[in-house]
């Protein structure tokens, strides 16, 4: 029979254990990856869309290794879930952001397509299921109020990539945020929202209320991406020039080829969460993009954007004849003949066999 004094000790000893458990970060398995889906945006030099190519005319390479691919060049329908951010901090923009509803259905999702509402602070809320009826769109969007001072940002990620995953994979799986950058309370991680987040081919867009919290009449210019390389963006005196500065001064993730160290060091890295925002490693790491808006009608202008960037949108899939490597694959597109900039995934994350 055990004492009460050992059996106090044995008590803290395993309450210490399963608190060093909780800790401890989850491991990468093995991902069974049978089609990847690269969502592919195709620019020309003065930053217009491309459309109109021909699947021939695409080539795609997973770590260097070129791939047998199909492209769909025609208008696959949307299923997307719209997550807001529904805090008091952003409580001068919700009545922006409720009048937006309407413009869901015709500009983004179009005839085919269907979508779901999440509200989010420090509780994740489904206004809407997926529907594609617009005005049940619109009315789960116009009812939207602040909470509390929490933005539970990656657990509405999670949320919005579990509801997407139960989709047909003959639709495209899109996620829209509306909200501020930076999470202020989640209890998921980021590396591993990421990883579902491709595991599951979902594509994030953002819409960053960062700029127009608590200054809505800043003027500023249009609600474009941002596609400057780093080096040419003007940056304080004493300030190198990086990625991760150019994300903290701008909102933005600087070049696509510079954010892949990045990614391949998240993905590596289980000690920490974030070298920049979750809003430009979920668009970046999955070929969606980020929009910031400086004044209030820029944020329709923002969803003017998202929808002609998916309607011009080539979708490359594939079964990769190299799965047997372990690690970051990187995805490069190209359109030989052309001086195009390719807008895609960076690539995806296979743990070691």
């Amino acid at each position: 029979m055990i004492s009460m004094p050992r059996l106090a000790l044995l008590t803290i000893l395993c309450g210490l254990l399963a608190a060093q458990q909780e800790k401890a970060p989850p491991t990468i398995g093995r991902v069974s990856v049978e089609n990847v889906v690269a969502p592919v945006v195709v620019f020309d030099r003065s930053g217009g869309h491309v459309s109109g190519l021909n699947p021939d005319q695409f080539r795609l390479f997973d770590n260097g290794k070129e791939q047998n691919i199909h492209v769909d060049v025609s208008f696959i329908p949307i299923s997307m879930v719209i997550a807001i951010q529904a805090n008091s901090r952003v409580e001068k923009m919700l009545p922006a952001v409720n009048k937006i509803g309407n413009l869901i259905k015709p500009i983004v999702l179009g005839d085919q397509g269907e979508a779901a509402v999440v509200a989010y602070d420090s509780r994740i809320r489904t206004l809407q299921d997926f529907t594609a009826d617009a005005d049940q769109i619109a009315a789960a969007v116009k009812k939207i109020t602040p909470g509390s001072t929490s933005s539970r940002l990656i657990d509405a990620v999670d949320q919005g990539t579990r509801m997407l995953r139960s989709r047909s994979k003959d639709r495209r799986r899109i996620l829209l945020v509306i909200g501020e950058t930076q999470d202020y309370g989640s209890e998921g991680r980021g590396r591993e929202t990421l990883i579902n987040l491709q595991i599951n081919n979902v594509v994030a867009y953002w819409v960053d209320m960062s700029h127009l919290t608590g200054t809505l009449t800043a003027p500023g210019p249009d609600p474009r991406p941002d596609n400057l390389p780093p080096a040419m963006h003007p940056m304080p005196s004493n300030v190198p020039v990086t990625p991760n500065t150019v994300q903290q001064t701008y909102g933005s993730g600087g070049g696509r080829a510079e954010f892949i160290p990045l990614m391949v060091e998240v993905f590596k890295d289980v000690k920490n969460i974030f070298k920049t925002s979750p809003a430009v490693l979920f668009t970046k790491g999955t070929g969606g993009n980020q929009f910031s808006f400086y004044r209030q009608h820029g944020l329709e202008e923002a969803i003017q954007q998202i929808g002609e960037e998916l309607h011009t949108q080539y979708l490359i899939s594939y079964n990769p004849n190299n799965k047997e490597e372990g690690g970051f694959h990187q995805i490069a597109v190209d359109v030989p003949g052309h001086d195009f900039k390719i807008q895609t995934r960076p690539g995806y994350w296979l743990g070691a066999k």
